[in-house]
């Protein structure tokens, strides 16, 4: 009997993650759950997962700072990062560090084990005849440069050439659609 492909799931919303891992493990996978990036690093060292649903944004670090760790460790693991606070700077760069795939949240099982056997961009995908707004163009530019200062508020506000509190506010909205 061949052995059941490893299913990691990183993401600190309880009710996510066990509806989750009860969908994907009636699909025999064999799953682990992670509520942290640190939890995260603890479990792949003694169990390397094939496959990955990692969410982006959690308490403690990023996602983003378990994908290298998980590639190093399993160079053929496949991970998606899920994120509700979808950029375009965070996306690129998830890719970049040596994520699979990336989508917005909400997400079910399908859509995710669909998304990781995805080899091939898909030269097919819609492309939107209308520009982002000018408050989501706002948003992505905040990500970007928020990124170039590694997540550091006070920098990235200073970047900004914006007040601490305003971009803290910003930050904690939701993204706008587009």
């Amino acid at each position: 009997m061949a052995e059941q492909p490893k299913f990691l799931i990183i993401d600190d919303d309880a009710t996510f993650t066990r509806v989750l891992a009860r969908a994907i493990t009636k699909r025999d996978f064999n799953v682990k759950v992670a509520r942290s990036a640190e939890e995260a690093l603890e479990v792949i060292k003694n169990w390397l997962p094939d496959f990955v649903s990692l969410d982006l944004k959690m308490e403690g670090a990023s996602g983003l700072t378990v994908i290298q760790p998980l590639k190093l460790a399993h160079p053929t693991v496949r991970i998606v990062v899920l994120t509700g606070y979808a950029s375009i700077t965070t996306a690129v760069e998830a890719i970049k560090l040596g994520a699979t795939q990336y989508l917005p949240k909400p997400v079910n099982a399908d859509e995710i084990l669909h998304a990781l056997e995805q080899s091939d961009a898909d030269e097919e995908v819609d492309i939107s005849n209308q520009p982002m707004s000018v408050n989501r163009l706002e948003w992505e530019h905040i990500q970007k440069v928020l990124s170039e200062n590694d997540g550091n508020v006070s920098a990235t506000a200073r970047a900004l050439d914006m007040h601490r509190r305003t971009l803290q506010r910003k930050l904690a909205k939701h993204p706008v659609r587009q």
